[in-house]
């Protein structure tokens, strides 16, 4: 039976610092967390980055995942989980991979992504599914809040950047819950937000993700400027602007994610 505080005592598992751990326990809010991801859902498959001890994991598998994924960084955490893996042998795998490095292609398609991400790279993961997205049904992830209010924000919003355009480009975004700092232990300084990422049947446009990057880089790189300044490194300002009918003395941060997909279409019409 697999009791999580104590496998936190036998592994000594502190959470570190520089792998940006910070571990739920409470049973019920991992169950609740796992009812979230899942809900609606069959998935072929669970990927789960960043387990740590493996209560999510525990909870996930409760909850009747068919196959779970694992990868953790953490090779104490990997000991630990081994218990965890010998009560559900068929359903568990654990690697012991860096979930940066980890090739997703190896699960199939269908991949349903939980996680409580170390919050140093949950914005560098993210890119990295959003560039396949149509590999994933779902993906059930724990930022900062103030990242998540970057995830979902629109046109005019403070928040609002790059990240809110390649994500609202691609898939429809909802905050589902916000957690303080106390749930975690540590407890972190921040308040965090678990979010919901569920892709859209087709992008806003069907463009590159390197276009989209290139139009969005240019304008939120220089974002007090106005649009015909900033978007100047991509050649024809004026056009790119018409394109998605917005004024060149707008800012990045007037444009919707549809004027943005707009531009890209046009970008790669006038460079082919």
């Amino acid at each position: 039976m697999y009791v999580l505080k104590d496998v936190l005592q036998k592994y000594d598992l502190q959470a570190k610092k520089s792998l940006g751990q910070n571990f739920i326990l409470d049973g019920n809010l991992l169950h609740k967390i796992a009812r979230t991801a899942l809900v609606g859902l069959s998935p072929s498959v669970v990927l789960e980055v960043g387990p740590g001890p493996g209560g999510l994991t525990q909870a996930l598998l409760e909850e009747g995942v068919p196959r779970l994924v694992a990868v953790e960084k953490d090779r104490r955490c990997v000991a630990a989980l081994a218990e965890l893996k010998a009560d559900y042998p068929q359903q568990l795998q654990v690697l012991n991979e860096d979930a940066l490095l980890f090739n997703e292609q190896t699960l199939g398609p269908d991949i349903c992504v939980v996680a409580n991400l170390p919050y140093n790279v949950s914005t560098v993961l993210l890119v990295k599914w959003l560039k396949q997205i149509k590999r994933f049904s779902r993906l059930t992830l724990m930022f900062q809040k103030e990242v998540a209010e970057r995830l979902t924000a629109r046109e005019n919003d403070a928040a609002y950047g790059r990240l809110s355009v390649l994500t609202g480009w691609l898939a429809d975004v909802s905050i589902e819950m916000i957690l303080p700092p106390a749930v975690f232990t540590p407890s972190p300084k921040v308040t965090s937000a678990l979010v919901r990422v569920t892709p859209k049947a087709a992008p806003l446009a069907d463009v590159s993700f390197q276009t989209m990057e290139r139009v969005t880089a240019a304008a939120f790189g220089q974002r007090r400027k106005m649009l015909r300044s900033s978007l100047k490194s991509l050649g024809e300002p004026e056009a790119l602007c018409a394109a998605a009918g917005v004024p060149v003395t707008d800012r990045a941060e007037n444009v919707p994610v549809d004027g943005f997909c707009k531009m890209a279409a046009f970008l790669e019409k006038m460079e082919k």
